[in-house]
């Protein structure tokens, strides 16, 4: 399997969730050697080809900037599509229309395509996007292979839940957002479990 640099790897979105990162990192520098090389192998970084072959992770953002943090330099990669002849409109239009980059703020709102950060590890911190993570794992929805599912529901959260200012409001919002997310409010997102009771 092909592997590049995590440096090389630029990212398709703005934001993403420190919590959900900080966790991922502990988990991966508990591991060891073996284990290590098990665990990065089953997530390899789906990639598209830009311009002048520049590579985009289109997603594992996550898992990226967590093996970053751990201390990894090297991540293996699968070739989703090469846009390499494009040109850069041509390039984000596709982009765009498949689904593969997430051009919105921390704020949900949308941004140009030429602010995106140049590394992957430089994102912008949503505790939405964190939100979201720890619903699903909390039971609040189940993980689908609907592209950018996380961001919808971190948007559902950003329109109904105030933004947490500290380790013990994430606590108690993630507790209210599984009820929210259960709710027939949430009806329609992706991986919708049904009304509580």
């Amino acid at each position: 399997m092909k592997t590049l640099k995590i440096n090389q790897l630029r990212p398709t979105q703005m934001t993403h969730g420190m919590r959900e990162i900080r966790e991922k990192t502990k988990e991966y520098e508990a591991l060891t050697d073996h284990e290590l090389e098990m665990a990065i192998a089953s997530k390899p970084i789906p990639i598209v080809y830009g311009p002048r072959g520049v590579p985009f992770a289109i997603d594992h953002h996550h898992v990226a900037t967590a093996l970053w943090h751990a201390g990894i330099k090297s991540v293996p990669v699968v070739l989703v599509r090469d846009l390499s002849s494009f040109s850069q409109a041509d390039f984000w239009l596709t982009m765009e229309n498949n689904r593969w980059t997430y051009p919105y703020d921390h704020d949900g709102r949308r941004r140009p395509f030429y602010e995106m950060p140049a590394r992957i590890w430089r994102l912008a911190d949503d505790e939405f996007r964190s939100l979201a993570a720890s619903v699903r794992d909390a039971g609040g929805y189940e993980k689908t292979s609907v592209p950018l599912e996380e961001f919808r529901w971190a948007d559902f959260f950003r329109c109904n839940l105030p933004r947490p200012d500290s380790d013990k409001a994430f606590a108690s919002l993630v507790k209210k957002a599984v009820v929210l997310a259960k709710s027939k409010t949430a009806l329609g997102l992706p991986g919708y479990l049904g009304p509580v009771g």
